[in-house]
């Protein structure tokens, strides 16, 4: 049979004219990237032998691995694997369209970034990698599938491939590449020497360079964790996340009964790029006494710990069923709970240690180390995620959950600072008996919220959550150390007393008939000092915020919870009110007293009817001026 020439789908064809006319200073990630193909084909082609007895064999099945062979006269540089292999079809899957979901990310940060050579780093580029440094590749591969014929893949990256049989007896794979005059330096053994410590040094498969075998193939998890330096284990990180920024945090760990689980886990130092998408591939690599069983696991830890990278090994996990039956056994959900404990013992550890001291950079020294990594880092980039895992478990982790919580709060200058609760219930005022909290678009919005008037008059504390997942976590947090924890935008207050409330209570029900449906009811406050009203959340209602969160995620059908109006019966404006009503004058009382309700819906940014407002403030200001002016125009006594 002929070869047959397919075109590539628009986005290779993007991503492969971006790589081929780019250039870039890390190029020899490539290698990193094809090698991680043949370990993955590998993996498989084990895994699929243990079921599979009529698996076509490789040429050594005494010593499966990876080789490296470099032919500087030709021009060539092919790396050949004893891995699973590809049919005709699955040839024209795998490198024919976007495999791998880093890609797309890749490409469309590109367009905003431009030709940043530290973009390559952050995504894996698998196969399409190669035509950085080849002007043509060639793929020879032959599927384990017993009766499967082999075929060449070939192309020159520019627009098209061919596909033709090809004549292999064992299963496998070889991609040989036509390196580009500009790429030569990767046709010298030393230099790929170099590249294959550096990035696949942890590979569980030999690597052979020439007679030796480079990479150590040591499986770090099952080593005790005293026998892995800091250096080992941040190498091992990089090649197993993609990440090249060191780990903020690392978790080793090897139990021995009831199960037997190793595991070496990773905080990340930086968020991920793709933290928050749907489908964004989550879960740690799961092994079975060495042998990969899932590269994303996504079972085996909440999602809300989606963040840690690494891998969990554990020889009590079933070999002989499939992946996905795999992640449903008692098994699984046992080494879950225990690494789950683990990781959260561990970051509570890291949360109580003292802050390490930056060093001092030496003199002369262009790019310093950067700071050292510390629980208030972790918090920020995760913390969202950790508040998300104490509203959904915390039955089951609350306890290990809490005390990592940290907060920003109206005793810190800036968004900087943060506490716990334990050392928010430290330094409560004497005659404090609550813990109290805000929720608010921002730091900014909620320190110049009126609710926080009378706790800043008596030197109260107050938590300032601006997270949007904060509204489900207070959910959860009704009590702590025996504390009632409670909104300072929620209910009736009695902070103070003071005789002009109750002076205000013939008063409050004549704004309230004004108002109507509008408001739930209108009552005296405890809690300005400043303002001359404000709008309070039932007790037991939908906050404002959480409308406001609703709406911004189109997931509100309501008009929103009816809340009640508080006055300040020490604001002028309010005196000024209530000797206007006590005179009579009705009319002119009115209009300011819907003025009033626009104005405490101005202040928490909940306008809804901006039109209506603006109408009323300008019938007010109308008023106003015309009185202004027939003021002046009317003769002064001295005249007269």
């Amino acid at each position: 049979m002929s070869a047959t020439q397919h075109g590539f789908k628009a986005e290779v064809q993007q991503l492969l004219n971006l790589m081929i006319h780019s250039v870039y200073s890390d190029r020899e990630i490539f290698l990193r990237e094809l090698l991680s193909n043949a370990a993955d084909a590998l993996d498989k082609a084990r895994f699929l032998g243990l079921t599979n007895p009529e698996l076509r064999s490789p040429i050594n099945p005494e010593r499966m691995g990876i080789r490296v062979i470099i032919d500087e006269e030709a021009g060539t540089l092919t790396l050949a694997d004893d891995g699973i292999g590809m049919t005709e079809e699955e040839a024209n899957t795998n490198l024919g369209t976007i495999a791998h979901s880093g890609t797309r990310a890749f490409l469309d940060s590109h367009q905003e970034a431009g030709d940043s050579p530290d973009l390559i780093g952050q995504f894996g580029l698998g196969f399409y990698s190669a035509f950085m440094v080849a002007d043509e590749v060639v793929v020879e591969t032959c599927s384990g599938e017993a009766d499967a014929p082999g075929v060449r893949w070939t192309s020159q990256g520019e627009g098209t491939y061919e596909v033709e049989p090809w004549d292999g007896q064992h299963r496998g794979t070889s991609v040989t590449l036509r390196v580009r005059e500009d790429s030569r330096e990767f046709l010298d053994e030393a230099r790929i020497r170099e590249i294959i410590k550096r990035h696949s040094n942890f590979l569980p498969w030999p690597i052979d360079l020439g007679e030796a075998q480079v990479n150590s193939g040591k499986a770090l998890w099952v080593e005790s964790p005293s026998q892995v330096t800091e250096e080992e284990a941040t190498q091992f990180y990089h090649a197993i996340a993609m990440d090249w920024m060191p780990p903020a945090l690392r978790v080793h760990m090897k139990v021995d009964s009831p199960l037997q689980i190793a595991a070496m886990l990773f905080v990340p130092s930086q968020r991920p790029h793709d933290l928050f998408y749907p489908d964004m591939k989550k879960g740690p690599r799961l092994y079975a006494r060495r042998v990969l069983i899932d590269e994303y696991a996504k079972d085996l830890l909440p999602d809300w710990l989606r963040f840690v990278r690494g891998v969990v090994d554990s020889e009590d996990v079933p070999l002989n069923v499939s992946r996905e039956m795999v992640q449903k056994t008692p098994t699984v959900r046992k080494i879950r709970d225990t690494v789950v404990k683990r990781i959260l013992k561990e970051l509570n550890r890291f949360a109580a240690a003292p802050v390490p001291e930056q060093p001092e950079p030496e003199e002369g020294e262009e790019n310093p180390a950067p700071p050292p990594q510390t629980y208030a880092d972790i918090w920020r980039n995760f913390g969202a995620l950790l508040k998300e895992g104490y509203f959904h478990e915390r039955a089951d982790w609350g306890e290990q959950l809490l005390p990592l919580m940290r907060f920003n709060t109206t005793r810190h200058e800036t968004g900087d600072g943060l506490c716990s609760l334990a050392e928010y219930r430290e330094a409560m005022a004497e005659d404090q008996d609550t813990i109290w909290y805000l929720t608010a678009e921002s730091r900014e919005a909620a320190l110049t919220s009126p609710h926080l008037e009378a706790f800043k008059k008596k030197g109260w504390e107050v938590l300032l959550l601006t997270e949007s997942v904060d509204e489900w976590f207070v959910q959860g947090l009704e009590t702590f150390d025996d504390l009632p924890v409670r909104s300072v935008s929620r209910g009736e207050l009695s902070l103070d007393e003071d005789e002009e409330h109750d002076e205000l209570l013939a008063f409050t029900p004549w704004i309230q008939d004004v108002l109507g449906e509008v408001v739930a009811g209108v009552r005296s406050s405890t809690r300005l000092t400043d303002s001359a009203c404000v709008l309070v959340d039932d007790e037991n209602g939908m906050s404002a915020n959480m409308e406001r969160i609703l709406r911004a995620a189109n997931q509100s059908t309501f008009g929103g919870a009816q809340r009640v109006l508080e006055v300040n019966p020490s604001h002028p404006l309010i005196q000024s009110l209530a000797q206007l009503h006590a005179s009579g004058d009705l009319s002119t009382a009115e209009p300011l007293v819907r003025l009033l309700y626009d104005d405490a819906l101005l202040l928490e940014g909940t306008v809804s009817e901006p039109a209506a407002m603006g109408r009323r403030l300008q019938a007010l200001l109308t008023e106003a001026a015309a009185s202004a002016a027939s003021r002046a125009e009317a003769p002064s006594p001295d005249s007269a």
